[in-house]
């Protein structure tokens, strides 16, 4: 029962991450200019953007679709030979080792938006704590459980 659980919140929390990065990214990339989501221009000056068409490519794509695949694969468990090369794990399933790298690149992203902003809002404690939970979620035995490969 608690894997059950476990495995329900790490899927609950990349399809929240999937969702947000989704209608962001897409934001972004409609809107390269930022006033579609009342970013200007003027917080990428520290940054290699001239605009937020990139950083909203890799938003979507990284941080929106990659995720939402991943609720997927957690729930039905597809085969994946390619997602099992990059698999650094080779006891777990891949969707679990991918929801790791996820986290990860989360934390990635949100140091790297600091950097570029030169700030700190809310939002990037938010991110970073959703980051941490994901991770946190992912490691617990009982989840870990549940995606261990058969000897």
């Amino acid at each position: 029962m608690k894997s059950t659980i476990g495995r329900n919140c790490l899927i609950l929390l990349l399809g929240f991450l999937s969702l947000g990065a989704i209608g962001g990214g897409a934001s972004l990339i409609i809107s390269p200019n930022g006033s579609l989501i009342g970013m200007p221009l003027f917080l990428l000056k520290k940054s290699p953007f001239h605009d937020f068409l990139i950083p909203g490519i890799v938003l979507f794509l990284l941080l929106g679709v990659a995720p939402f695949v991943l609720v997927f694969a957690l729930i039905r468990k597809p085969a994946s030979e390619f997602a099992e090369k990059l698999n650094c794990y080779d006891d777990m399933y891949w969707a679990w080792t991918f929801s790791i790298y996820t986290a990860f690149m989360l934390i990635a992203w949100i140091q790297l938006e600091m950097m570029f902003l030169q700030a700190v809002s809310w939002l990037h404690t938010f991110y970073m704590s959703l980051a941490i939970a994901i991770l946190f979620v992912a490691l617990l035995p009982a989840v870990r459980s549940l995606y261990q490969k058969s000897s």
